[in-house]
């Protein structure tokens, strides 16, 4: 009879509250965002600080003799900072899971939030690449299950997308035979 093995997880395995498991569920691909999240996530927020605070400098060195050139700099960084500083908290926060069983996501940093889904029940993926994923080899793959016409989750700014969404698909196949 020929051996069978469990695939190992990888160095993400403590992410994932072992609680989260069901008895002999395999964990198939854990994942997180690619740490460029970090930055592109938010980077509407960061463009528009920094185009105030250029306008701001630019104001107070024809207007106001550069008397608030400091404090501009200071608030800006500031904001800058804790934006990114948030970001980070979120990116770490962020972990997803696809088992021989389910479809899970866990989110959040003041309230978490988990997603699962059993394979079974997962109506169709989607692979979405924005051009600011696509600029970067990054992509989304988002879920959506039996009886709802909208996405109901999505893995968010994940680096091989197209090698993801085929584990996923794979991994829907086995399920349904």
């Amino acid at each position: 009879m020929p051996e069978t093995t469990t695939p190992q997880p990888d160095a993400l395995e403590s992410l994932l509250p072992a609680r989260m498991l069901q008895p002999g569920e395999t964990i198939l691909l854990q994942r997180k965002p690619s740490p460029l999240y970090i930055v592109l996530a938010p980077a509407g927020f960061l463009l528009l600080v920094l185009g105030l605070a250029a306008a701001g400098l630019h104001y107070d060195h024809h207007y106001n003799h550069a008397r608030l050139r400091t404090t501009i700099l200071i608030a800006a960084l500031s904001l800058l900072f804790l934006r990114l500083g948030w970001q980070c908290l979120d990116w770490l926060a962020r972990v997803y899971v696809l088992t021989d069983r389910r479809v899970i996501r866990l989110k959040g940093v003041v309230r978490v939030r988990a997603f699962e889904c059993r394979l079974e029940h997962v109506q169709h993926t989607q692979l979405l690449l924005t051009l600011r994923e696509r600029l970067f080899g990054l992509g989304t793959v988002a879920f959506s299950t039996a009886g709802t016409g909208a996405v109901e989750a999505g893995w968010v700014y994940l680096a091989d997308p197209l090698d993801v969404h085929a584990k996923v698909v794979e991994a829907l196949q086995s399920a349904r035979r």
